[in-house]
């Protein structure tokens, strides 16, 4: 596997525990449904108003009724359901998402995060960003280490902020941080790259785990 977005969402999906129920976000974190443990029944649930939400299907059995909430053709599990816009966010805002998986424009040391606008960029809403980053148990990061040589990791977010200090868990296509009280503990090196190269594309320092895999 080299596709950096398919490292990420394939290391979060390890992440998910058997029954959770799990909103995945626009763009890498809808890949993480291709990348599912065998054995392990995740129930996800998409803002657009699906709860059973499957992989992306092959392309002769698309079917253009069903996507997900960027509107990418999707499957569904037997059992799936469909709902309205007030059910699903009565299930986000009502705290019944264990896991929610978000890109994010940035994120720092706090668990702050930045990810639906880029100030005098066009964008068509929040969208379901600041309910999930508030409503869900666990908020799970999943973007691009840094844009075009910038730090997407910093001290202090430099955008508008989406939600504070809601972010648990960033994973990059370099590694795994966690938020702490002390700051981001990095855990995890993804085959390919040192600490040192992780740091030097971060904009804040990280804390090296005596445990870092």
């Amino acid at each position: 596997m080299t596709d950096p977005k398919e490292i990420i969402a394939a290391r979060i999906a390890q992440e998910l525990q058997d029954g959770d129920v799990v909103n995945l976000g626009i763009g890498i974190p809808t890949l993480v449904a291709n990348f599912l443990p065998p054995g392990v029944n995740i129930i996800i649930q998409s803002e657009n108003g699906i709860m059973g939400m499957g992989p992306a299907p092959s392309p002769e059995n698309i079917n253009p009724n069903i996507i997900n909430a960027g509107g990418q053709p999707v499957t569904i599990q037997p059992g799936a359901m469909f709902f309205d816009s007030a059910v699903s966010f009565g299930i986000i805002r009502g705290g019944h998402v264990d896991v929610t998986v978000l890109g994010a424009l940035e994120v720092d040391k706090k668990g702050n995060i930045a990810n639906w606008i880029i100030p005098g960029k066009m964008v068509p809403g929040m969208g379901g960003a600041m309910d999930l980053a508030a409503g869900a148990k666990k908020v799970i990061v999943a973007m691009i280490h840094s844009q075009n040589g910038k730090p997407k990791i910093l001290e202090q977010c430099t955008l508008p902020y989406t939600a504070l200090g809601v972010v648990d868990m960033i994973v990059t296509e370099m590694g795994v941080m966690e938020v702490t009280p002390e700051g981001l503990l990095l855990t995890e090196l993804h085959p390919g790259y040192t600490k040192e190269q992780v740091q030097e594309a971060t904009g804040v320092q990280l804390i090296c785990s005596p445990d870092l895999k």
